[in-house]
């Protein structure tokens, strides 16, 4: 078992301090502190719109941060919050609380622990791409749908969770719109927007925070404006690390925690494919820029532990971001210590900046999560995917409506089955079935090479199918129909299996019928070109009762000569 686990659990972290530098570690020790930086808004504008607060950002993002990068199979992922959790989490919260979050969280830790160790850190890479665009899209979306009250300053309480109804709350308190808010939260987005064009290495909306948090301290300090609500107005400051806790449930009357923790299941099931799909594209993606092959298995390990310690301490799922780790990769970061360094950062600024986060105005935090909804959005993607097969584009539209109308569980629950079923539709269309009566040509048909130019004939009596492709539950009924159209019965039947790669449960079922149905009719079957791997499916089934061993042959000669025998 410790064997096992030292297969697929190998933190890259062990290989980086093999030969580490100080020089290493001077490019490592500013990639972690621009990435820190980098951090500081997105933690705190993640923790806030996913309905905990600002306190409860940094701390994910300080402790999953750390235990991502020292235990993960990347060396330059970076780990924390992301925007695609903010919906799922605002839901838990809203049904379940806060204790609801932290057995979701746990649960979902788990999961991903599972995950690894059973190495399905390269099955997930399977997931569609029309899937993965499409929620989110529509995660994108709703990101941006819940930033409206805050960036025009309408202050609307108890804002509609639903997205329809939550556009109809806005549009129905339009008058309410505090103009000096919107030109707060107007300004910040611009600089956000035009500061990479002046410097790529400055963040702009740690930018937009330093500059429209001094702006509205003017304001109130020397212009009299206090009707523009700030973190410190809404949240509790952050003062230091949370003392660890446990979950408690708000339980209505006759139900059980253990019926609450299934109610759950769902959602850490969400959870836990969200941080999956994301912490690995992120992997590939860094991969690519740096030359390097990430350990998809230890990554989903790490993701789980940190999901697993994160939520005693107050915090929320978290991932691998993407955008942070490009970040930690421009500016020179090649270890995992550089992520270790941005999670102490953050913790620096937990411990001594607390007061100063409570002067961030709420329309600067809501421009910097309309920026970071407009960049998941992916809407090029959107375009350039609808130029593809209409299936796809598809999947993708329903993945991304339902993610925005309904929940994002049933969008990608619902977008995997879509995508699933069109997988399994098209490779049944892509098997051929052929049928032989007369002569097989040796130049394009055989099995094996001969140097003879002469067709082989088929007997008299004899029926040759050929299968082209995976005999599996899509293609076994097709194969049944095609066979039941044929009016003269043979005497024998050769099924050719060269280029069947597997078998799987209801390929290997319907054969037995195909053969229990010719037994009853007196015609033999007789196999041809079986692979090792489906001889191997076949001999699990018993198939030997069914069809004498000499009946399964190597190649069509061989099958030929014994439909001989048996005429």
């Amino acid at each position: 078992m410790s064997y096992q686990i030292r297969e697929v659990f190998k933190p890259s972290i062990i290989d980086c301090l093999k030969n580490y530098s100080k020089k290493q570690f001077s490019t490592d020790l500013m990639a972690g502190i621009i990435v820190g930086i980098v951090a500081i808004p997105l933690a705190i504008a993640f923790g806030i719109a996913s309905g905990v607060g600002p306190t409860e950002g940094l701390v994910t993002a300080i402790i999953a941060g750390f235990i991502i990068s020292a235990f993960g199979g990347t060396k330059v992922q970076i780990g924390g919050p992301t925007g695609a959790f903010i919906v799922i989490i605002y839901g838990i919260i809203q049904q379940f609380g806060t204790g609801g979050l932290i057995i979701a969280t746990l649960m979902a830790g788990i999961m991903l622990v599972i995950m690894g160790l059973t190495k399905m850190g390269s099955i997930i890479k399977f997931v569609p791409y029309p899937v993965i665009v499409g929620f989110t899209g529509g995660i994108a979306l709703t990101i941006f749908s819940t930033q409206m009250n805050d960036f025009f300053g309408m202050n609307i309480s108890g804002v509609p969770a639903g997205f329809i109804e939550k556009w109809g709350c806005y549009f129905s308190n339009l008058s309410s719109i505090n103009w000096i808010a919107f030109a707060i939260g107007l300004t910040s987005l611009l600089i956000i927007i035009l500061t990479p064009k002046i410097s790529k290495k400055i963040p702009g909306s740690l930018v937009a925070i330093v500059i429209m948090t001094l702006i509205v301290w003017l304001l109130k300090k020397f212009a009299g404006i206090e009707d523009i609500k700030t973190i410190g107005d809404i949240y509790e400051l952050p003062t230091g690390v949370p003392a660890p806790i446990l979950p408690e449930l708000n339980l209505a009357e006759g139900e059980s925690t253990w019926s609450v923790i299934r109610s759950l299941m769902p959602a850490a099931f969400t959870i836990a494919m969200l941080g999956a799909i994301e912490s690995l594209l992120s992997a590939m993606v860094a991969d690519g820029v740096i030359s390097d092959k990430h350990n998809s298995n230890t990554e989903l390990i790490a993701q789980g532990i940190a999901n697993i310690v994160v939520p005693f301490f107050g915090g929320i799922p978290a991932t691998g971001a993407i955008a942070r780790t490009m970040t930690n990769i421009n500016n020179g970061g090649r270890t995992p210590i550089a992520g270790m360094i941005h999670a102490i950062v953050l913790l620096l600024v937990l411990l001594l900046m607390g007061p100063l986060v409570g002067l961030i105005p709420m329309p600067c935090l809501a421009a910097v999560l309309i920026m970071v909804a407009y960049n998941m959005s992916g809407w090029r993607t959107f375009v350039s995917l609808s130029k593809n097969p209409k299936s796809d584009f598809a999947v993708l539209m329903v993945t991304f409506v339902l993610t925005v109308i309904f929940d994002l569980t049933v969008a990608i629950e619902i977008g995997l089955l879509l995508a699933i079923v069109l997988f399994l539709k098209r490779t049944s269309e892509s098997v051929n079935i052929r049928h032989f009566r007369d002569e097989i040509d040796p130049n394009q048909e055989m099995d094996i090479q001969i140097n003879n130019e002469e067709k082989l004939i088929i007997p008299k009596g004899v029926d040759v199918y050929e299968i082209d492709g995976p005999y599996f539950f899509g293609i076994a009924n097709k194969f049944d129909e095609i066979m039941s159209t044929i009016a003269n019965k043979p005497k024998v039947r050769i099924i050719r299996m060269r280029r069947v790669p597997f078998m799987d449960s209801t390929g290997i079922h319907n054969l037995e019928i195909l053969i229990n149905q010719s037994n009853k009719e007196n015609i033999h079957v007789v196999l041809s070109g079986v692979n090792e791997s489906v001889r191997k499916s076949l001999e699990k089934a018993d198939f030997t009762k069914l069809l004498p061993s000499e009946n399964i042959c190597a190649n069509i000669n061989i099958a030929i000569e014994r439909s001989k025998q048996l005429l």
